[in-house]
């Protein structure tokens, strides 16, 4: 995507009155691509889908691609979401046979519990979550396999606090995440901020490192229901994405 794509982008998301609400590139909460935490509010539904660059990617994509999923929020503590990320025909070896394009998606689970909730027990307290993403193999046999098509395998521990310095709103992020993977490994601290400037609160600004990659982005919800994400993976490659959210109770 070029520069006159990225700039149209951020344009447009700016010319709306928006409000925040933290989703991610995984299809599930959490900040631009690493985990975080915060939770939806109870029996909220998600359908949404992103353009992922590559180099946010496991390198089995090594072209930009795709990917759509639905997330429930099925109690207070307990969010599941479930994943597809296209497969290229040429990935695939089907070119020879007529088929071009998008043809085929690796599929997975993703499973997050809050541990404990901000500010649950004293003012201080951070948001506590447990998570994981595509955890199995196709099989079911084996947890966060080292190869196989668990391309997206990750555990992680991730704390969330806000604070308030004046009228400023930060919020400080902090995770560690794990994984087997020889191909794609998570194996450290990630940590990111979050700024609502106080002149236009519906804005909030996102630094991160996902313990890969620094990026930079903003997260909007226009009219209570469509969340538009927008961020720069390594602090120059395009990804971004929509969802529409049903609120059931």
């Amino acid at each position: 995507m070029g520069i006159r794509h990225k700039i149209g982008f951020l344009i447009v998301l700016l010319c709306f009155p928006i409000v925040l609400s933290a989703q991610m590139t995984y299809g599930v909460t959490g900040l631009l691509h690493m985990p975080s935490g915060e939770m939806q509010k109870d029996k909220t539904v998600m359908l949404g889908g992103n353009f992922l660059n590559k180099s946010i990617t496991p390198p089995a994509w090594y072209y930009g691609t795709y990917n759509y999923y639905l997330n429930v929020t099925i109690f207070p503590w307990l969010e599941v979401a479930y994943t597809c990320t296209l497969f290229s025909a040429e990935h695939l070896g089907l070119k020879p046979y007529g088929y071009t394009g998008f043809t085929n998606q690796d599929r997975y689970f993703s499973f997050r519990i809050r541990a404990l909730k901000e500010g649950q027990f004293w003012k201080y307290m951070p948001g506590v979550v447990l998570g994981t993403s595509d955890p199995f193999t196709s099989s079911g046999e084996q947890v966060g396999s080292a190869t196989g098509n668990g391309y997206f395998s990750r555990f992680y521990i991730a704390a969330t606090k806000h604070f308030q310095i004046g009228k400023e709103e930060i919020g400080v992020h902090v995770a560690y995440l794990y994984n087997k993977r020889k191909d794609y490994p998570l194996n450290g601290p990630a940590v990111g901020v979050t700024y609502s400037p106080s002149f236009h609160k519906p804005l909030t600004l996102v630094a991160e490192y996902d313990s890969k990659d620094f990026a930079i982005g903003a997260m909007y919800l226009l009219f209570n229901h469509l969340h538009m994400q927008f961020e720069l993976q390594k602090m120059s490659r395009f990804t971004g994405g929509l969802a529409y959210k049903i609120y059931l109770k």
